[in-house]
């Protein structure tokens, strides 16, 4: 494909930059646009890409294809100018904090039949994906459990918690769609609980540092979800699976966060991630990557609002199971939203 296309982020602070980046370096790709509520900032991350500083409404009406890396608050907003506008969407994850937002958005989405691609990197990290291919394969044979791990090396600063979603929305989120994705199975029910233990922001904003939660998929496959905030060996993501005739793990190599207890063992034998960049750099590119040929007519978007809506209805079960202390079918959450 020749260089014919300009992109624009909206958002250029420590994940929006290095999206820019990502974009720019791709060969379809003749011209960056940025924009950022903070001026400086955009024409700081301009300088220094190679790109050009405009308004959030001029790059939205120049632009043949924008990536939103706001906050969170911003999205939806954001999404549908983009989209009223009929520029292809990449927009980081979640579309909005909540579910009446989401499907108002998804709604919208629809009847402009623009193509919207949102963040869920784990799709395109190349554990997830042969994970999949193992599943679709049937060498696991019939599942039977799974289990999912997101922990933070060290907690956000306070003031991104109170808009964060809490940790289910905000960490969760990304394993439950990467669950639906790897397995091509839906959660049912979930079970969950959460502590707010360590610094006193995350008691204070209403959310948890740390929880736990079972799910019961739709074939009858049981699915456990580990959530911190904390974990002082570093930033550790996996993804284990369990058929009954083999198991594999995702995110189990050198650089795992996590030591052996057993004399003499030295696995894993690397330095841990510290954050969740550079875990996750090369699926950070090849989603970019794929949404310039969403944003060129070539493929359509594998990533879309009806998934994030479904991850966020999961979500939302297990924040409420936490809060009241019951298991929650995600078709109660489905019914009264």
């Amino acid at each position: 494909m020749s260089a014919t296309l300009r992109i624009g982020v909206i958002g250029v602070g420590r994940i929006g930059l290095s999206h820019a980046a990502a974009v720019k370096a791709q060969p379809a790709v003749s011209q960056l646009l940025v924009a950022d509520a903070d001026t400086a900032r955009a024409e700081a991350a301009a300088a220094r890409l190679g790109a050009v500083a405009v308004s959030v409404g001029d790059l939205i009406s120049q632009a043949d294809g924008v990536v939103i890396a706001t906050s969170t608050s911003t999205h939806a907003d954001l999404l549908l100018a983009a989209a009223a506008a009929r520029r292809p969407v990449f927009c980081e994850k979640p579309v909005a904090l909540d579910i009446p937002t989401t499907r108002a958005v998804l709604a919208q989405v629809k009847a402009s039949g623009v193509p919207v691609q949102i963040g869920f990197q784990r799709r395109f990290d190349a554990g997830y994906q042969a994970a999949r291919a193992a599943v679709r394969s049937g060498t696991l044979g019939e599942l039977r459990r799974a289990h999912l791990l997101t922990c933070d090396a060290a907690p956000p600063p306070a003031e991104f918690i109170p808009g964060s979603g809490g940790l289910f929305k905000d960490c969760g989120i990304h394993d439950i769609d990467a669950l639906r994705w790897v397995l091509g199975r839906e959660v049912t029910e979930t079970t969950a609980y959460g502590a707010a233990r360590g610094a006193g922001f995350f008691a204070a904003a209403g959310d948890v540092s740390e929880a736990a939660g079972l799910l019961r998929l739709d074939d009858g496959t049981l699915a456990t979800l580990q959530l911190s905030r904390y974990n002082g060996q570093g930033y550790d993501v996996r993804m284990e699976i369990a058929g009954v005739s083999g198991s594999i793990a995702v995110g189990l190599d050198a650089h795992t966060a996590l030591r052996s207890a057993e004399p003499g063992v030295v696995f894993p034998d690397g330095k841990a991630h510290l954050a969740f960049y550079p875990r996750f750099e090369a699926a950070y590119r090849a989603e970019l990557a794929a949404f310039i040929d969403v944003a060129a007519g070539l493929t359509a978007s594998p990533a879309s609002v009806e998934d994030a809506l479904e991850a966020l209805y999961v979500c939302e079960a297990l924040r409420l199971s936490c809060a009241e202390g019951r298991p929650v079918a995600v078709d109660e959450v489905r019914r009264d939203f």
